[in-house]
């Protein structure tokens, strides 16, 4: 008996599950648009509105609460970024540091393109094989003349 009523009052200190109510279709969509743009922390390939963790269903909510106060797209992303950094997002922006990592794939890619180039153009052509002398007479070598000789004894 007293196992039953401790297991009563405690389930009902149980924590809830990560997930606030979903909001109007428009608004719904503009939230999973955003939490495609947002990295979860977790799972650091997915984004966090394809992430099952629970701190991508909690930024997921914190998302959706900045929506239903009225935030804009720019704001949310601002949000994110203060807290964790340009990390935050799956597409960081194209400038400063992050330049780098944009342009330097494609610099090592026309590098190698050129090196490749450079050493195929500067191979010597091919050239077909030189004639093959003529054959020389018995007459004309003395000691091959001797060695047939000695074989013939």
């Amino acid at each position: 008996m007293t196992a039953l009523v401790l297991g009563l009052v405690l389930t009902g200190y149980a924590p809830q599950q990560a997930g606030s109510a979903l909001l109007d279709p428009p608004r719904e969509a503009r939230v999973q648009a955003l939490g495609k743009q947002l990295r979860c922390p977790m799972c650091q390939g997915l984004s966090i509105a394809d992430s099952n963790s629970s701190a991508a269903r909690a930024q997921m909510d914190k998302v959706r609460e900045l929506v239903a106060g009225g935030k804009t797209d720019q704001e949310i992303r601002e949000f994110f970024i203060s807290r964790y950094g340009e990390w935050a997002l799956l597409e960081p922006p194209a400038s400063g540091m992050n330049l780098l990592v944009w342009v330097l794939p494609l610099l090592l890619l026309i590098g190698g393109g050129f090196a490749i180039f450079r050493t195929v153009s500067r191979r010597p052509p091919v050239t077909p094989p030189a004639p093959a002398a003529p054959e020389t007479r018995a007459s004309d070598d003395p000691y091959l003349e001797a060695v047939r000789a000695e074989l013939r004894r």
